[in-house]
């Protein structure tokens, strides 16, 4: 029996949206990340690109659980003292919600050349329209998926 490895030739990329309107982010982003990695696929090869496009849209609405709301998330600047730091809720409430949904996205994929490739297949939108209706996306129902996908308002 033969191993099977893919080429760029039998990969088949789709484009997926899911909404994360009450959707606990985790669980999201988890979900996310093996579709951007292709690990749904029988084919999965993890050294090819197999993944599908996905779209996330209703990014500002996504839940936390327990205290992570109020959980600090620090940058530095690179200047002396430059050590800042904003709340996962402030984020969320601010100009760029998405930015929450891609952050935990991004850490769920392995480090390297590959995950950084990968992440371009990720659309994330703060509000409910995409631009991406020309592809045909189709609908993932991540709330449906399990009943603890979903959270009611903190």
């Amino acid at each position: 029996m033969k191993t099977f490895t893919a080429t760029p030739a039998d990969i088949d990329k789709k484009w997926i949206v899911i909404d994360a309107e009450g959707v606990v982010l985790g669980r999201l982003a988890s979900i996310v990340a093996m579709r951007l990695r292709g690990k749904h696929k029988p084919t999965f090869t993890p050294s090819m690109d197999m993944g599908d496009n996905v779209i996330v849209i209703n990014a500002d609405k996504v839940q936390l659980t327990g205290k992570k709301r109020d959980k600090p998330n620090y940058w530095h600047t690179g200047y002396p003292g430059g050590i800042k730091s904003r709340t996962t809720g402030q984020i969320l409430e601010g100009a760029h919600p998405e930015r929450v949904v891609m952050q935990a996205i991004k850490r769920m994929l392995p480090g390297g050349p590959l995950s950084r490739k990968q992440m371009t297949n990720l659309r994330v939108y703060a509000g409910a329209e995409h631009g991406h209706e020309a592809q045909q996306p189709q609908v993932l129902d991540v709330k449906a998926m399990n009943k603890k996908n979903t959270r009611e308002s903190n």
